[in-house]
């Protein structure tokens, strides 16, 4: 006689809609506790008759000082409550700027022209070839002009060409679509880390705008690939205290004169990632312009690790024994970038989870300290939070890295691993051109979360946090909109 068995719980049930009925239940525990309330005022108020109503208004009327009183305290409570709130900050539209094809640098050109330069050993070169083969960038992403010179002319006048060249694509390309006029802006924040000449960047936005004299101008330098999250949160929070105007943020980064031409190993990582790109966004805080925008932000959670000398100096600009200028990456670099991520998802944690996670964290992190430490720690499920995740495209390192750590799917970082196949690492524009990728792919629905998530040299992780206003298609100034039929594409190992 065969034995009976009770079948296995773990493989008869899908704990994936458990934890799916936990978590409603949770996020809903209010509004069902309060049904039942809900439920006998209904009765109550449906088994009144008119002398009933009428004993409540002479009730009302012998106590008119508490009805006037009331009704003072509500009037004001809710004029303070307008007064204050913070007022929403809409995303009208942005657009990324597409460098022309005769820019590309193929991996073959790239350590052709590296090697006729003279300034690089053969050791050099051929840690250059495999930086590359191992980077996950494509083919097609492009270096400045001076860069294509042999030999190469990083001066002033091709840097200014290439910032230019680079910001007033993307701006014109945000007055064409969105049919703003350059004297309605009211604020304008421009970050780029490496390239800061005098007249600023602002300023030259200005002058070849004509922006109005009393605009609000702000030009950051040297805060690294997340540079962009703090330009959006410094520009929410002008647009807390200018009403009715516009804001534009401009994201790029200069390598003309940021190319290293020396042979330490550590400082020649960037050229073989950096690449040419930028991106200009319009926001509001105009009422009015909930209707056409894209996005409204939602927060912004800004991490700062600069306290730690060793976060401090992972990403550093100095000179080599030679002479030569450029930009040292720390081996520390990975483990610094998961501290400071750690640091920026326990803020960012309470505001986005579901109430369901947070319980489930915090029990977890109770047991640790009282039952046992050895208790795997338990990690919060971002996915239910966020739709759609643009993680900064600082490298393939970076992508695996967070995919692994955030538990996320292929499809999850799928943006952030095409952009920096076509696009290479833009620096603090990258996650402008992950959202668009996002667009280009029709993936994009009203509510929809996206998750932007940068790192930077200080060291920092900063995150912003928008909301889909409407089912988001790609607009025809998109960078993908001549390839995005051959994406997703498979990365070699």
């Amino acid at each position: 006689m065969a034995t009976s068995r009770l079948p296995d719980f773990l493989q008869s049930v899908n704990l994936k809609h458990v934890k799916l009925g936990y978590h409603y239940l949770i996020t809903h525990l209010l509004t069902l506790s309060l049904l039942p309330f809900i439920a006998v005022v209904f009765i109550q108020a449906s088994q009144m008759d008119y002398n009933d109503v009428y004993q409540l208004y002479l009730h009302l009327q012998y106590n008119l000082a508490a009805v006037v009183v009331f009704s003072t305290v509500l009037v004001f409570g809710c004029t303070m409550y307008v007064l204050t709130r913070p007022r929403p900050v809409y995303l009208v539209d942005y657009c990324c700027y597409r460098p022309p094809d005769h820019l590309q640098a193929p991996f073959h050109r790239f350590i052709e022209h590296s090697k006729l330069t003279g300034d690089f050993d053969e050791s050099s070169l051929e840690f250059q070839r495999k930086i590359l083969e191992r980077s996950g960038l494509g083919e097609e992403t492009c270096v400045p002009a001076a860069m294509h010179c042999v030999p190469p002319q990083p001066s002033m006048a091709a840097a200014r060409e290439e910032a230019e060249t680079v910001m007033f694509g993307a701006l014109d390309n945000l007055f064409g679509s969105t049919n703003v006029k350059p004297k309605d802006i009211g604020i304008l924040v421009v970050n780029c880390s490496l390239f800061n000449p005098t007249p600023s960047l602002s300023a030259m936005i200005v002058n070849k705008y004509k922006l109005r004299g009393n605009i609000k101008t702000f030009n950051l330098g040297g805060m690294g690939c997340s540079a962009g999250v703090i330009s959006l949160d410094l520009a929410k929070d002008m647009l807390q205290i200018h009403r009715n105007t516009y804001a534009v943020v401009v994201s790029t980064e200069n390598i003309t004169q940021n190319w290293y031409f020396g042979n330490k190993k550590s400082m020649l990582i960037p050229n073989c990632l950096f690449r040419v790109g930028g991106a200009a966004v319009l926001l509001s805080n105009k009422p009015g312009d909930h209707g056409r925008s894209k996005y409204k932000l939602v927060h912004v959670v800004r991490t700062h690790r600069g306290s730690d000398d060793a976060a401090f100096k992972c990403v550093y600009q100095e000179q080599d024994g030679m002479g030569k200028t450029g930009v040292s990456l720390s081996k520390d670099l990975m483990a610094i970038a998961g501290q400071a991520l750690k640091a920026n998802i326990t803020t960012m944690g309470p505001l986005v989870l579901p109430i369901s996670e947070q319980l489930l964290f915090f029990a977890t992190l109770v047991g640790r300290k009282l039952l046992n430490p050895k208790m795997k720690p338990y990690i919060p499920d971002f996915k239910l939070a966020f739709e759609h995740f643009c993680i900064h495209a600082g490298g393939r390192a970076v992508i695996d890295e967070l995919e692994k750590n955030l538990q996320l799917s292929e499809e999850h970082v799928e943006a952030s691993r095409m952009t920096l196949h076509r696009f290479g690492n833009t620096s603090s524009s990258s996650i402008w051109y992950e959202l668009g990728y996002t667009e280009a792919k029709g993936r994009m629905k009203k509510g929809n979360r996206v998750w932007q998530i940068a790192f930077g040299s200080g060291f920092k992780c900063n995150s912003a946090v928008w909301e889909a206003l409407r089912n988001v298609k790609a607009s025809g100034h998109s960078p993908w909109a001549d390839c995005i039929h051959r994406y997703p594409v498979k990365i070699l190992n």
